[in-house]
């Protein structure tokens, strides 16, 4: 079996190349059992990574897929976004069922906090969009976002703060209540209840506060590997993405430098994942979209419903316009490709090489949203392998037209597929 990190690798990255979804919980708990940390470096509880063990399925959140292997840290860096209820929601259902977290779970003093507040913005204003809507999860991870760079965020290390933290909480409550209902005639949130749920975060997750960034940086100094995972995908980027149907942070690789206060020399090797097809959830364009039977199919196949909301997502042929645009902005090493399986049913399967736009031919992903809004994709055309790849561990085991399209998209991007995901479960995984 290859191996998935050498003597020369210490830090690897993993970050999404479509528009989030792709399977990172997956590779990250493949990539997990040899790490030493995994330190995730941006987003909140509007994603979720799903991990599955045999019948038993786990849905992450916040908390860093590498949990599930008992000697791995776990690292939410400041570039994070953390729900105090929701976190420890998460921490106990780990705990009961064997999970230990307190023990190896290390909360950046730099990460920002979600309150109630920003959740009820975050719908309020979706709600008021009009026909511009983005389509977000309603966690408020905008709004907290947006009060980080407006400066007025509560950071987690404040609430070490034992004198002064609570009132900088109860201003913070009573100036968002004020333009709640200034703004939406909304009552607002209960201070006291925010600053008991705040004081239930601090005594139980005080010992995990620490400077992630020097932690991190000694560990890798120390020989120690790290895997370094972000949530959604190079299309949500904040500032490369399908803007503004985006997330609300960098989540390309400079944002795992940000977001961890990693230096861009300390990263190793950068590993993009993808699935075989492309699916974004939410509005925005989609220029291989798939609105008939095949589309239909493709999602009730692959079960392509969001982790967090259940939403169902939009599923289309596999885009390489996207895909080389991801290549160029993250640096890729090596790709790995996720739920090759779906696509066993199909007669044909088509890959998206260039895109038309008027009389133009577009090579390159196009920085101008009216202008992805109205191009045609240009298709190849592979025959399909009618054939189950399911559960298959060896790639001269894959059909050969199986084989045909992996080895296609690789000559298009440029870029190998080290890794192929074949089942949801761990050992469904072809490593080349």
């Amino acid at each position: 079996m290859p191996a998935l990190w050498d003597d020369s690798v210490r830090v690897q990255l993993i970050v999404g190349v479509q528009w989030g979804d792709e399977g990172k919980g997956k590779i990250v708990d493949l990539l997990g059992e040899e790490a030493d940390i995994v330190a995730r470096y941006q987003g909140g509880p509007n994603a979720g990574h799903t991990v599955q063990f045999g019948q038993e399925k786990f849905i992450l959140h916040q908390i860093p897929s590498g949990i599930f292997h008992p000697h791995t840290i776990c690292a939410l860096g400041n570039g994070v976004v953390i729900n105090p209820v929701s976190i420890l929601e998460e921490i106990d259902l780990l705990e009961s069922k064997g999970i230990r977290v307190y023990d190896r779970l290390w909360i950046s003093a730099g990460a920002h906090l979600i309150f109630p507040y920003h959740q009820v913005l975050d719908q309020m204003g979706e709600e008021e969009d009009g026909e511009i809507k983005i389509g977000t999860t309603g966690r408020g991870i905008g709004p907290a976002y947006a009060d980080k760079a407006y400066r007025t965020g509560i950071r987690v290390g404040m609430l070490l703060d034992p004198k002064g933290w609570e009132s900088k909480v109860i201003h913070a409550v009573r100036s968002k209540n004020q333009l709640l209902s200034k703004l939406y005639g909304n009552p607002g949130v209960n201070e006291e209840q925010v600053i008991d749920s705040f004081r239930v975060f601090v005594q139980r997750l005080q010992g995990c506060i620490r400077d992630v960034s020097i932690e991190l940086e000694n560990a890798r100094r120390n020989g120690k590997r790290l895997l370094l995972e972000g949530a959604q995908g190079t299309l949500l980027d904040i500032d490369f993405g399908t803007y503004p149907y985006v997330t609300s942070s960098n989540t390309t690789v400079g944002g795992a430098c940000t977001g961890l206060g990693l230096n861009p020399r300390a990263i190793d090797r950068v590993i993009g994942i993808l699935k075989a097809y492309t699916t974004r959830v939410g509005n925005g364009p989609f220029p291989t979209e798939l609105k008939d039977e095949i589309g239909e199919s493709i999602r009730k196949v692959g079960m392509e419903f969001g982790a967090t909301t259940g939403r169902p997502r939009r599923c289309g042929w596999f885009d390489a316009v996207i895909a080389r645009y991801a290549v160029r902005i993250n640096g890729m090493d090596a790709f790995a490709m996720m739920k090759l399986d779906v696509l066993d049913h199909l007669d044909e399967i088509r890959i998206c090489t260039a895109y038309r736009y008027k009389d133009q031919i577009l090579e390159d992903f196009p920085p101008f949203l009216h202008v992805l809004e109205q191009v045609e994709p240009i298709y190849e055309v592979l025959p399909g392998w009618k054939t189950s790849t399911f559960g298959i561990t060896q790639y001269e085991a894959l059909p050969v037209n199986a084989r045909k399209y992996i080895e296609r998209i690789e000559s298009l991007l440029q870029t190998p597929i080290r890794i192929l995901s074949t089942s949801a479960d761990r050992k469904g995984t072809i490593l080349r």
